[in-house]
This record gives C-alpha cells, sequence and structure tokens, in this order.
C-alpha cells in the first residue's frame, strides 16, 4: 500500500471512529460548549511520522491546550529516531494549530514529556528523557549501554504560551545517581503545588531501574529492579533536585510509569503502573505530605483500579472543596481497550469508575483541565490497535461527579 493510500484510509478510519463511538454517558451538554465533543491532533502515518505516541497535555494561563506527543519516524517501537512533538489549540481544543518539533531526536530517542506551568512566571517547563536510537530499554536495564548512550533527563522552557520552546538542557548530573539506569520521566504532565510550603514547586513523577547489589546475578529481568521516584524545582525549573526514591526492589511492586496530583489537604497523590510485580494488582499508590520528597508509607496495590491493564495512566485533582481525584485509563484488564475516567471521593483511597469513552483499543492517556464545566483527555485510540490516533476528548465535569 502506499503512503498516500495508507493515509486516506487511516484519515478514513478516524472519522468512522468519530461517527460511530459517543462517550456513553446520558449526557454531556457541557463538554459541547466549546462547540465540540472530540477532535484528532494526531493520526499516525501522517506529519512525516510512522506513529504517534505517549500523550501529554496541559492548559496555559492563557487557556491554550498544547498536546504533545512522541513523533516516531521509523516505527511504533520505544527506541530509535523518536521527537517530542507538539500541536496547541485556542479554543479548549476542538481543533489544533501546526504540528511542530520541540526536541529533535535526530537519529536518537527523545520522548516521555512530563509538561508542567509555572504557576508563578506562567512559563510553560517540559521536561524529557532521552537515549542513544541504537539501545533498548532492556540493553540500558542490563548495563550495556555507555553513558552517553543510557538514559538522560532534559529540560526546556517556553514563555511565549508553547509557541517556541529553548533548546534542551541537560540536568542528568542533577537527577540521576550513578548506580540508576533506566530512567523515565513521566509520561504525562507533570504539577506545580499551589498549598503549604512548597507552593510553586514543581514536581515530575518518574521512574528508574537500578544496577544490581553485590553478589546479586545481574540479569537484567525487569520486574526486579524498577522503582518510582520524583523530582522537584524551586526555581520554575532552573535547578532540580531528586526527591523521595522507591527503593524496595524486591520484585512484588514495580513502580514504572507514574502520574501525580496536589490533593485538597495539601499531600500530593502518586500513582504507577506495576511493571510485572508478584502482587495482585497493575496499579499501585502512595502519598508524600512533603511535597514529594518523601512518601507517607511504601507504595502500594491500588485494589479498586484492578479493571486497568499494565499501562501508563493519569491522575487530576478538579478544584474546589469536595471536588473529585480523576484517574484515566483503559478498563479492560487483559488489553488496552476500553478508555475509561474513574472518580475518587477520599483523596484517592477508593475510586469508582465514572464513564467510558468507547469501547475501542486503548492505551495511554493524560487528563487536563480546560473550565469550570470541563475536562479534557488526550489518548490513544483505534479500530485495530491502539497507537493508529491520538484524540482528545472534551468530558464535562457534571458527568464525571
Amino acid at each position: 500500500m502506499t503512503i498516500l493510500s495508507r493515509t486516506l484510509s487511516r484519515t478514513f478510519l478516524v472519522t468512522a471512529v468519530l461517527l460511530t463511538a459517543p462517550l456513553t454517558t446520558a449526557g454531556n451538554a457541557s463538554a459541547g460548549d466549546a462547540g465540540c465533543t472530540s477532535s484528532v491532533p494526531y493520526v499516525s502515518g501522517e506529519g512525516g511520522y510512522d506513529t504517534y505516541r505517549i500523550p501529554a497535555a496541559i492548559t496555559t494561563p492563557r487557556g491554550t491546550v498544547l498536546a504533545f506527543a512522541e513523533g516516531r519516524h521509523d516505527g511504533a517501537g520505544d527506541t530509535g529516531d523518536i521527537d517530542v512533538v507538539l500541536r496547541r489549540s485556542t479554543d479548549g481544543g476542538c481543533s489544533w494549530g501546526p504540528l511542530t518539533l520541540v526536541a529533535a531526536g535526530d537519529g536518537d530517542t527523545r520522548g516521555n514529556p512530563a509538561p508542567v506551568v509555572d504557576p508563578r512566571t506562567g512559563t510553560v517547563v517540559l521536561v524529557t528523557s532521552y537515549n542513544s536510537g541504537a539501545v533498548t530499554e532492556a540493553e540500558i536495564m542490563r548495563g550495556e549501554a555507555t553513558p552517553q548512550e543510557s538514559r538522560r533527563v532534559f529540560v526546556q522552557r517556553s514563555l511565549d504560551d508553547g509557541r517556541r520552546f529553548s533548546s534542551p538542557r541537560d540536568i542528568t548530573r542533577q537527577v540521576k545517581p550513578a548506580n540508576w539506569r533506566w530512567y523515565a520521566t513521566g509520561p504525562g504532565h507533570a504539577i506545580a503545588l499551589r498549598k503549604g510550603p512548597h507552593a510553586g514547586r514543581l514536581v515530575v513523577p518518574s521512574n528508574h531501574s537500578v544496577a544490581p547489589g553485590p553478589g546479586s546475578s545481574d540479569t537484567g529481568q525487569e520486574p526486579k529492579y524498577y522503582g518510582g521516584h520524583a523530582i522537584y524545582s524551586d526555581d520554575a525549573g532552573l535547578t532540580w533536585r531528586t526527591g523521595f526514591v522507591d527503593d524496595s526492589y524486591d520484585g512484588r511492586g514495580n513502580a514504572n510509569e507514574s502520574t501525580a496530583a496536589e490533593l485538597p489537604d495539601g499531600r500530593v497523590y502518586f500513582n504507577s503502573r506495576d511493571q510485572l510485580g508478584t502482587e495482585a494488582g497493575n496499579r499501585l499508590d502512595a502519598y508524600s505530605s512533603d511535597g514529594g520528597e518523601t512518601l507517607d508509607l511504601p507504595y502500594a496495590v491500588q485494589p479498586s483500579l484492578n479493571d486497568v491493564p499494565v499501562v501508563e495512566a493519569s491522575v487530576l485533582q478538579l478544584p474546589g472543596a469536595g471536588a473529585p481525584l480523576l484517574f484515566s485509563g483503559p478498563s479492560v484488564p487483559t488489553a488496552r481497550q476500553a478508555m475509561a475516567v474513574w472518580r475518587s471521593v477520599d483523596g484517592g483511597a477508593t475510586f469508582t469508575k465514572a464513564l467510558t469513552l468507547s469501547q475501542q483499543r486503548a492505551a495511554y492517556s493524560d487528563l487536563v483541565p480546560l473550565d469550570r464545566h470541563a475536562v479534557g483527555i488526550l489518548y490513544e485510540t483505534g479500530v485495530a490497535g491502539a497507537y493508529e490516533t491520538i484524540e482528545f476528548r472534551r468530558v464535562g465535569v457534571a458527568d464525571l461527579v
């Protein structure tokens, strides 16, 4: 099939998806206040990229929605020539400006976008991860990559509402100990704290793997060495520190791709993918009462999210007294399918499914606040596979609470 035919076919497929996959809820008039319910900022095969993956979204102080993704040149795989790209929306996610290049891989891998707005300056801060396009995650975890080939961490800033970004600046030495191998920021939005003594702090939920200790057999197996951590900045992203480190490495709960929200009481709630841990359940969570510097208790399985498969997910705290904490992810335990939103009215202790967006294939997602009446969810979806498009769906807050 030619590139043009494949693109036209995918475009037709996306149109069919939008016409046949309404929200499974009684009403969503509030979601349509902006004049739309959904849009598709990324279609795999278009714009010079084979596949778009790893969505991340924020809303700027001007109301602009920034939808980040990885643009994968050579295929859907996690390694290779991968860029970080962006599309902007000034109408609440109904339409999108042109595709822009934020961080070029130039043959290497740049990704795991974790954007956040600094509340004191309005600066958009973007933290991303990097590795050589010639090495894989498994090779990095086995220690087969050189320091230059291995995972590194970069930060960029935008002072003009996401139109232009500074060049990536390497902050690896500030946030990655020498014995860590794999490293991933987010993916998905980071958070800016607004309460208590750490108000203004930027917190990026992250994960890592470590080299085995003395006397251990270095098999490089994924379940053995993953752990969650956070990095934070108290000066609008200029300097960074490592916060809490989940260092159990016992294979029971393997905190992997992570997301975070600030609760109304000022605690930070962390929710992570459990990457092949031996405990029953695919989601782990934990709390921090000091702005991400330490955890109150170690990560534990979140049993009310057992319907979620092993996948990245997103959390978002709605504003206002008594407002719920939201969680998004696929809702079939054994497959990446049926994107849904859950709500928690007890600060993440338990979750209840509030809404299923469709029954189609679905994978990574990111929740983003839009206005008093609606939130957005930027998520991977498709008919034959979950990575055909990245869709943006507006959801009325009334349909969730």
